[in-house]
């Protein structure tokens, strides 16, 4: 089998082999096979594209290149959630001890965050001892007791989709529906997980920009889960605005605890419901979406989603007192108010703008070796639709520094007033299962 055969195969439009992508997977994962035909191969998937035993094929190989997490011993079917990222996205927090309080596995790989925020794992550390330094034994015995736990990524995890994501990053082919779905996918089923729920975010904050990529990218990753044998379902949620009111580590830990007693904002609440509810069903925790979803409410009116929170947290190191006194949370020296200008109604949030004025302030990393400030954020007082006058508060900064201009000036230029009242934009506009 030579390279340049399957570069000229894949150019001419016809199907690659389980084999041949197998053989491109082990060859470029061992050095065997170049980077400049490894380009060649994706330039001509960004053109000609893949079907659907292609993609899974690629899936598997790159799952297959690196180590594999077995979770066979946790008890029940393991659901997991995946976001494609946005501003603001607490589902993980929220989500975790609120599906793990129905007796739901989650056995959570998380990583931590390049961007506008820090990662899960960031924002499970502003809360003072906790950590995911656990042997897998551990990992697997506290889903088993508590039925929630979160671990580090495991540095072996798909070396092969690390490599061609890297290649990809500088070949101008990181935006190909195909290989963004077998990336994604692959450390999914690599993570060990039965079943899988997707957040396809879409909007200005997100990776897709709109609706049609999101449901293009949304129905790929179902497929490849769906054909490798783990049952997945997306769901198209909105990322035009920011979601919640928090955007920073211990302000979104706070929501999240908000959140998981039923007093989180509106569209964090009903997202986390409808995200939620689905992965109930797929573990076979429920009959119907509609029984999932009155189990995950009477869960957090009972107050059995936060204490499965406080055990979470403290089996893992975490001060569980904050789930009742959040000012134990790391705290912002100045509290600074964004005043509005004018009268009126605000029409646009440019989430990804309001994203990178919170990285500003520290709450994330713009390179790897970034430090992040655990206590700075933004609280938004203000969302798409909402009546606004003059002097009104539309953002509350928690800063740890006197010098915000350029925070404050960034905040302006992407919120806007209109005299006009704009719509509140649809928060889930899809769910696809097939």
């Amino acid at each position: 089998m030579r390279m340049v055969d399957l570069i000229e195969k894949k150019r001419d439009g016809l199907e690659l082999s389980t084999e041949e992508i197998g053989f491109i997977i082990k060859g470029y994962t061992d050095g065997t096979i170049p980077d400049y035909q490894v380009s060649a191969l994706t330039m001509a998937i960004y053109f000609k594209g893949m079907t659907e035993k292609e993609r899974a094929d690629l899936t598997m190989a790159m799952v297959e290149s690196g180590e594999q997490i077995d979770l066979s011993a946790i008890e029940g079917i393991k659901v997991d959630k995946h976001s494609t990222g946005g501003v603001g996205d607490t589902t993980t927090l929220v989500l975790g001890p609120l599906v793990a309080a129905l007796g739901v596995p989650v056995a959570k790989m998380s990583g931590r965050g390049l961007g506008h925020t820090g990662g899960t794992i960031d924002k499970l550390e502003a809360i003072e001892g906790f950590h995911v330094e656990i042997s897998k034994e551990e990992f697997i015995d506290l889903v088993n007791k508590n039925k929630i736990a979160v671990i580090g990524q495991t540095g072996n995890l798909t070396p092969a989709d690390k490599k061609l994501y890297a290649l990809r990053d500088v070949t101008a082919t990181v935006d190909s529906i195909p290989l963004i779905a077998s990336s994604i996918m692959s450390k999914k089923i690599a993570a060990g997980a039965d079943a899988i729920v997707l957040d396809v975010k879409t909007g200005a904050g997100a990776f897709m920009k709109t609706i049609d990529d999101s449901r293009e990218l949304a129905k790929a990753m179902v497929r490849i889960g769906n054909n490798v044998g783990r049952k997945t379902m997306a769901i198209i949620s909105d990322m035009s605005q920011p979601l919640g009111f928090a955007i920073g580590n211990a302000l979104e830990v706070k929501e999240a605890i908000d959140t998981l007693k039923g007093e989180g904002p509106e569209d964090l609440t009903e997202l986390c419901l409808a995200l939620g509810s689905h992965m109930v069903l797929l573990a076979n925790k429920a009959a119907t979406l509609e029984e999932a979803r009155a189990k995950l409410q009477e869960v957090m009116k009972n107050g059995a989603a936060l204490e499965s929170f406080k055990v979470f947290l403290e089996s893992q190191g975490g001060d569980p007192t904050v789930v009742d006194d959040p000012t134990k949370l790391p705290q912002a020296k100045f509290i600074y108010e964004l005043a509005a200008k004018e009268d009126g109604y605000v029409s646009d949030m440019v989430a990804d703008e309001i994203g990178t004025a919170a990285m500003l302030l520290g709450a994330g990393r713009a390179t790897k070796e970034s430090e992040i400030d655990l206590a700075v954020g933004f609280m938004l007082n203000k969302k798409i639709g909402d009546t606004v006058q003059k002097g009104d508060s539309l953002v509350t900064i928690y800063s740890n520094s006197e010098n915000i201009e350029e925070v404050k000036n960034k905040l302006y230029d992407n919120i806007t007033i209109s005299a006009e009242k704009a719509a509140a934009p649809t928060l889930i506009y899809e769910e696809i299962t097939e």
